[in-house]
């Protein structure tokens, strides 16, 4: 399809028309902490919460190597512990900001403090976390690993903290918070025999079994919670990692495992334009021939949770890398920058080819919320469905998209190096097979 008649044509699918409806739905935030500490109260026994269900964890990084250590678990609705995973079925669910922030706020992190390295801060001589099984670090870890939620015990020292923890742009937000005495076990975990081979394998490097369980049917979300619990790497080098940092460090290994997969790969041999849009983001993604390439550039508009001043002009960031990838961490637009390259990769090794990509995310005022970079993520993936409109060049697509976005394309080329025409990398002057 022709690029100007796939941008006059687009309209919402079934899918983003769903997500739409859910959009204009209305959560209470304060209603649904309320309704939590009803629930809250009904399950505990004592200083005992009985019949709690995990199907997550949560790491955090403050005072750092001295870290929280969170269960996530539903109150009040054990039997639909999984619909409260942070994953891609969010995304294929439609679920708005506002179905996120309900979620998190039924979510109890019982939580308590361990270092990186040993599962108590009491003691520097204990174990190493790749020793331990018991304990409240290893009934995390036992968590992290199974295919499914935990029956569990808990004790906790306190009542919750109800506040709501907003996040970041990675991590999603974060509900009522509780100090937990200890937990136990109410069950046998199942752990699929993948992950049981990365933690029996002592030589076993981190970015290694990433790979290895991602090729084995693993989605990035089930690794990146194993690799937070210390459960991947050369046994002696295993450590509780942050989630914030895991999340990344998952979507950065697999890119670059993918990379390598398409490394020697035909081109592609047209321009590809496609768009998807979702909670506030609107992503358009630009394919060309050539060598592998990629650039992610964001603009934020006034009135958005990244740009809250509403008088502010819009904000620009960009990130980019040639053929040869990435030496340093992307500063300017974080994890959004690995989320999205992830999608593109994971595409272009499922067609057999390589091609040089412009990331555009327009992130509106209808983002009012951070709900975490699984929708960076789930938005690119899902944007190679349906059609793609297409151009004679790649700076005729650029400039055609630039009509449709909120910054001039004058301004767009003075931040971007592809829309540009700069060479990320001297390998991009190489000719393509």
């Amino acid at each position: 399809m022709r690029l100007d008649d796939y941008i006059e044509d687009l309209e919402p699918d079934a899918e983003a028309e769903r997500r739409r409806r859910a959009k204009e739905k209305s959560y209470a935030i304060t209603d649904h902490l309320e309704d939590f500490e009803r629930k809250f109260d009904d399950a505990l026994s004592g200083d005992t919460l009985v019949g709690s269900t995990s199907p997550s964890i949560f790491v955090g990084r403050s005072n750092y190597p001295d870290i929280p250590i969170g269960l996530l678990s539903p109150v009040g609705n054990e039997d639909d512990a999984e619909e409260y995973v942070t994953d891609g079925d969010w995304y294929q669910q439609g679920y708005a900001i506002d179905d996120v922030l309900q979620r998190r706020t039924g979510l109890l992190n019982s939580s308590k403090r361990a270092n990186v390295d040993s599962p108590s801060i009491a003691s520097r001589m204990t174990p190493n976390v790749d020793d331990v099984w018991d304990g409240f670090v290893g009934v995390q870890r036992e968590v992290a690993i199974a295919d499914r939620p935990v029956d569990l015990e808990i004790g906790l020292d306190d009542k919750p903290d109800l506040g709501l923890d907003t996040g970041t742009d990675v991590a999603t937000p974060r509900g009522p918070r509780a100090n937990a005495r200890n937990a136990e076990l109410r069950e046998n975990p199942y752990v699929p025999r993948p992950v049981k081979k990365t933690l029996e394998d002592d030589d076993w490097q981190a970015e290694g079994a990433m790979t290895y369980l991602y090729r084995r049917g693993f989605d990035v979300y089930d690794i990146n919670s194993i690799l937070s619990a210390g459960a991947l790497g050369q046994t002696k080098q295993r450590r509780l990692v942050p989630t914030r940092w895991s999340i990344t460090a998952v979507d950065d290994t697999v890119g670059k495992y993918l990379r390598g997969r398409i490394r020697n790969a035909p081109s592609i041999d047209e321009v590809q334009v496609w768009a998807n849009e979702y909670v506030g983001n609107r992503y358009w993604v630009v394919l060309a021939p050539g060598n592998w390439e990629f650039e992610l550039v964001e603009m934020k508009a006034p009135g958005s949770i990244w740009n809250p001043d509403p008088g502010d002009n819009i904000w620009l960031a960009s990130a980019s890398e040639g053929y040869e990838g990435r030496s340093s961490y992307v500063e300017e637009t974080a994890g959004a920058y690995y989320a999205a390259r992830l999608g593109v990769l994971e595409y272009l090794e499922s067609i057999g080819r390589q091609a040089k990509c412009l990331v555009l995310r327009e992130v509106s005022d209808d983002y009012w919320a951070p709900v975490g970079v699984w929708q960076v993520r789930e938005s690119v993936r899902n944007a190679f469905e349906g059609q793609y409109g297409e151009a004679e060049t790649f700076h005729e697509a650029v400039s055609e998209v630039a009509t449709r976005l909120p910054v001039s394309y004058a301004r767009l080329r003075r931040k971007s190096e592809l829309a540009a025409g700069l060479q990320s990398n001297l390998s991009a002057f190489s000719s393509v097979d």
